[in-house]
């Protein structure tokens, strides 16, 4: 470095120094201290505990903005981009061609599910004001035994239009909850006041579950937890709820499995 910058960066070096120095000597002199003093009626107001205050809801979580549950949601799952299942019978098990080629079960005339499971969806989803997730509505026969194998599923009412199963968005964890509310159901509808066996539920004490069933005069309530009821439909992690048909009230009639409802009591496309 040349001398003569050498020399003016150590004269501005110096003076930064000076003035810094210069500063402290100032703030020292104006700088003044008191003693605080408490009185002795002083005191502190007294801190509340606190409480919580639920989040309000966002507008796409409003029950208003929320689709109606219909027949739709209830389609079966079956594809044929599923592989075929291999193990389970002498040759391997194919799922069937899914909802585009097939329909829902024929009630009444109709093409459709038992009124009963879409009216108690609905109702859970304006209570909750959060979405319920059908994991399993309607399984045509093929299907049926592609999702679930086993001997005790060959009789599912799934095949039929009259079982459900499903849990609630942001209520995974809490299916006792959702079971309460299928029951207060019957407790704010007019249809079933003063009607013993609907507004009373017993439980199941035969069930394979870990909590026992409940039931009344029309639904049969299954409540699975995390390790129960796992099948080709219901490969999520969450407890889920499963709901069945036992009884038309419109025809007064029993609800229960048939091969030919099963296999000939659907839609064709």
């Amino acid at each position: 470095m040349p001398l003569g910058l050498l020399l003016v960066s150590l004269l501005l070096s110096g003076c930064s120094g000076m003035e810094r120095s210069e500063r402290e000597k100032l703030r020292r002199r104006n700088a003044t201290g008191e003693y605080v003093y408490r009185n002795r009626d002083d005191y502190f107001y007294p801190i509340g505990a606190p409480v919580h205050t639920p989040r309000a809801p966002y507008p796409w979580e409003s029950d208003t903005n929320l689709p109606r549950i219909t027949k739709e949601f209830f389609r079966c799952k079956g594809t044929p981009l599923n592989p075929p299942l291999v193990g389970v019978s002498d040759t391997p098990l194919p799922d069937c061609e899914g909802s585009p080629r097939h329909g829902l079960p024929i009630l009444r005339g109709k093409e459709g599910v038992y009124p009963i499971l879409t009216d108690l969806l609905n109702y859970l989803q304006k209570k909750t004001g959060k979405r319920v997730v059908i994991t399993c509505g309607h399984r045509c026969p093929v299907h049926n035994g592609y999702a679930d194998p086993t001997q005790e599923n060959r009789f599912s009412k799934h095949q039929i239009g009259a079982e459900v199963d499903f849990y609630i968005q942001g209520m995974e964890d809490r299916p006792n909850e959702v079971v309460g509310l299928v029951m207060q159901y019957y407790q704010e509808t007019p249809l079933y006041q003063k009607e013993k066996e609907y507004l009373e539920f017993k439980r199941y004490e035969k069930g394979t579950v870990a909590t026992q069933p409940w039931f009344n005069k029309e639904v049969f309530i299954t409540l699975y937890h995390k390790d129960e009821g796992r099948d080709a439909d219901n490969r999520h992690p969450h407890p889920y709820v499963s709901l069945q048909v036992r009884y038309d009230r419109d025809t007064r009639e029993r609800v229960v499995y048939d091969w030919a409802k099963a296999n000939k009591g659907y839609a064709h496309n």
